[in-house]
């Protein structure tokens, strides 16, 4: 590897080559983080014949600093609100804090769930093993996020997938998965998009054509509710 990646599709076929070597006991299932993980999963799923859903996560950033995550408001076949609750603790956050903020990003999920999904029913996760893929992670919070509320639907196996992430958040994130898959780890790290030539905004129309490149998976699942249940504390 140089490094760099064209774009993501290239990131994900890199990723699938590497996926590909390994023993994944079916059934394999291919989650992707929108937007930017979506075209990269997509490449995945398309490789390993396996089918694509979603992971919608939004974050609540802490009060005093937006972009240190607190907790997410996560939608993986049920939605919840996953809580860092040391992070919490430290700052003296209420959980009705937490809960008021994550009513205003649960909007944003259920946009993302209507548009994206356009009525597809969640792929079920028990007893599969789940690929969970995005287009590389800086601090790794929300992914933590996403990882316990997908291990909590009962996956067999759990990887996490990413053409590029700093050494010390994939270390971090071990205890998370069963394998992490990341290309490159480069020391220093500074920002995700440097890895790529192409690194702009998805805009909705190209998160819903990357959906629609894979094949409809025969699998059907009951439709998310439509409200968070109770917070889980990490």
């Amino acid at each position: 590897m140089t490094g760099r990646f064209l774009d993501r599709q290239e990131a994900g076929r890199a990723l699938a080559r590497r996926l590909r070597n390994l023993t994944l006991p079916a059934p394999v299932v291919v989650l992707a983080l929108p937007r930017g993980g979506v075209p990269v999963a997509a490449e995945v799923a398309k490789v390993l014949g396996a089918p694509l859903d979603l992971i919608l996560v939004r974050k609540i950033g802490a009060p005093w600093e937006h972009e240190l995550a607190i907790a997410a408001v996560v939608d993986v076949g049920q939605p919840e609100i996953v809580v860092d609750e040391q992070t919490r603790a430290y700052g003296g956050v209420e959980m009705s804090s937490i809960e008021a903020q994550a009513s205003k990003e649960w909007r944003e999920i259920e946009r993302r769930r209507a548009v994206y999904r356009q009525g597809r029913p969640p792929v079920p996760l028990e007893g599969t093993t789940t690929i969970v893929v995005d287009d590389g992670i800086a601090t790794g919070t929300t992914v933590r996020a996403a990882l316990r509320a997908v291990r909590r639907r009962h996956p067999a196996r759990l990887i996490l997938a990413v053409p590029v992430a700093p050494g010390e958040t994939v270390q971090a994130l071990q205890n998370e998965v069963d394998q992490i898959v990341c290309l490159e780890q480069p020391h220093p790290f500074h920002a995700i998009g440097l890895h790529y030539d192409d690194f702009h905004q998805l805009d909705d129309d190209e998160v819903i054509a990357a959906m629609d490149s894979v094949p409809p998976s025969p699998q059907t699942a009951p439709k998310a509710p439509c409200a968070p249940v109770p917070a889980r504390r990490a």
